[in-house]
């Protein structure tokens, strides 16, 4: 019976404390006997300050062969980070640091030639503190996988079999530019000039050989890999190119800053470095 009259009474008292609430009363007084008050005004303050984490978005203006790696890494980073979300610009590095120059929005940029970096320091749009090599590439030619041509170096491409070789835009493409300086070292641009198809980055040229519009083309061993519809015909001599390397760094003028850190941070770690592998770069010392 006393049981049966406490759960009564304590029960009036969390009415009475309910509707003193509602009414908008905000005395002070407590009801000692229950605490019923002050439990309901706690839970709607902490209520009241649970407001959703806003998601901030992040701008990547990267190098186009660093497409497929960086697809995993988003899908990861932002499982890791559901409050950034990752928009990324793939381009050529080139046509990337004109746009950055033109204030075009970015946060983060990933160059696929340290030329292209140094300008935008050079330029103060990126502080010299905040960028750092993170990759290396290699520079290869490709055939198509069903083709009949016999390619294993670069003087194989004067047969006239070979009718187009793609390579990307040497002013912009930087695996244009490097292809453009192994033949020139090999003496063989002059000669191959009229037979060069160019592509406005290097998945274009690796296009252009999987559809057979070009017989050969020269692209980053990554990009080949990537593609079961082409070859590696032959890598390119690396003493004969300015080392493919992969800077990555912080626009001067992102409005992200603590987010973008965390971003470029993220792509040192030995767990984004083994993903970066697995697609072919070898990982800057």
């Amino acid at each position: 019976m006393r049981k049966r009259i406490g759960y009564v009474l304590g029960s009036m008292s969390l009415g009475l404390a309910l509707v003193l609430a509602g009414c908008g009363a905000s005395t002070g007084t407590t009801d000692t006997s229950t605490g019923a008050e002050q439990t309901t005004s706690t839970t709607a303050t902490s209520a009241g300050n649970t407001d959703p984490q806003e998601v901030v978005d992040l701008t990547i203006s990267a190098a186009a062969s660093l497409t497929d790696a960086m697809k995993e890494i988003e899908a990861n980073f932002e499982t890791a980070n559901p409050n950034i979300e990752l928009n990324f610009n793939f381009g050529a590095s080139g046509a990337l640091q004109q746009q950055i120059e033109q204030g075009a929005p970015a946060d983060i940029f990933v160059s696929a030639a340290t030329k292209n970096m140094n300008a935008l320091v050079e330029e103060n749009l990126i502080a010299s503190g905040d960028q750092k090599n993170l990759l290396q590439n290699s520079l290869v030619a490709i055939v198509p996988a069903d083709g009949t041509n016999t390619v294993t170096s670069e003087t194989d491409l004067t047969s006239d079999s070979i009718k187009t070789v793609a390579i990307g835009i040497p002013e912009s493409v930087p695996a244009g530019t490097y292809a453009k300086e192994a033949l020139t070292n090999a003496k063989l641009w002059d000669q191959l000039e009229s037979k060069l198809v160019q592509g406005k980055d290097v998945r274009q040229v690796l296009q252009y050989v999987e559809t057979g519009n070009a017989d050969a083309g020269f692209v980053y061993k990554t990009d080949a890999l990537t593609s079961d519809q082409v070859k590696i015909a032959f890598e390119v001599d690396k003493n004969n190119y300015t080392p493919a390397n992969y800077p990555v760094g912080i626009i001067e003028g992102t409005k992200h800053r603590t987010e973008a850190e965390q971003f470029y941070t993220y792509l040192q770690t030995p767990e984004v470095l083994d993903i970066f592998t697995k697609y072919g770069f070898s990982i800057s010392e």
